[in-house]
């Protein structure tokens, strides 16, 4: 069940990233559009896919030009989550000249980080062959943009991890290391947090494998462990647990890793090495006036 207050909130983070985001660009003003360009003069511009891609944004570059003039009209036959090719529109717009001018670049370039994180993700699920397997992001995102980016990597297919330190447990070695260790540590959290949050705990050993299921982890994360010692923690694990593998994996390991039998394997680079598409936006004039 979706909860109506958090997509609002959800919302309102995007638009106002928008706004900081234009606001950046534009400053006291676009001088070389406020130049050159009639505030009543029209145009129409095409927003054009330069190499093959997932497209994911498109709300969000609408929403740009949106927030600098309300009377924009778009046309797009594509949506979120389709495999483009080089040359393929992905929308055109039509209103003021100026407002397309002065929007162009913002509304590009969250089209094209999200693709670029959509496209990598897509990527990463087509290279996966073991359907059970879970495959998921972390908090590695841009300040300001994880909503966005972890929109993105559903998107190309895979599922999020948290979304925050809000909404989910996690323990790692340095909470550890604070505490007295794994035993101590989820009892302390289990006191505090609801029944219907789980905790998941991180190891790098064998050794903390035992404790952590030993006091009784929901979820353990594997965490940079070679093939072998994650075969063995699964096996120690045997069911008990959901397992969580994570840190140097990559799409030519991905399978070796994931045929060990672990449930979910989460991947940094799927946001913060995402490379950014190539996407232009070509413009024309009309003579009329609004």
């Amino acid at each position: 069940m979706v909860d109506r207050g958090q997509e609002e909130g959800k919302m309102q983070s995007i638009q106002e990233l928008i706004e900081v985001a234009l606001k950046e660009d534009i400053g006291s003003g676009d001088i070389t559009t406020e130049s050159l360009v009639d505030p009543d003069q029209l145009g129409a511009g095409r927003i054009i896919a330069k190499e093959d891609l997932v497209l994911a944004g498109i709300e969000v570059a609408k929403s740009v030009f949106i927030t600098l003039d309300p009377d924009v009209v778009f046309h797009h036959d594509v949506k979120d989550g389709q495999r483009l090719k080089s040359g393929d529109v992905i929308m055109g717009a039509e209103g003021k000249l100026g407002c397309l001018l002065t929007g162009e670049r913002t509304a590009l370039n969250f089209l094209q980080r999200l693709s670029g994180i959509a496209t990598g993700v897509r990527s990463y699920v087509d290279a996966l062959e073991y359907p059970q397997v879970r495959l998921v992001d972390t908090r590695k995102t841009l300040p300001g943009f994880r909503v966005l980016e972890k929109y993105a990597v559903r998107v190309g297919g895979a599922r999020n991890h948290r979304m925050g330190l809000y909404d989910g447990v996690l323990i790692k070695d340095n909470h550890l290391a604070t505490c007295g260790g794994i035993q101590v540590a989820i009892e302390k959290v289990r006191n505090r947090v609801s029944h219907l949050v789980r905790i998941e705990v991180e190891v790098s050993s064998l050794s903390e494998v035992k404790a952590a299921v030993a006091a009784g982890a929901d979820v353990i994360m594997l965490d940079n462990m070679d093939f072998q010692q994650i075969k063995e923690a699964v096996s120690l694990i045997d069911g008990k647990t959901v397992v969580e593998v994570s840190g140097n994996i990559t799409k030519d390991n991905l399978n070796l890793i994931a045929s060990t039998g672990v449930d979910i394997i989460s991947i940094g680079a799927l946001t913060h090495s995402a490379r950014s598409m190539d996407i232009s936006m070509d413009l024309d004039t009309f003579d009329l006036l609004l």
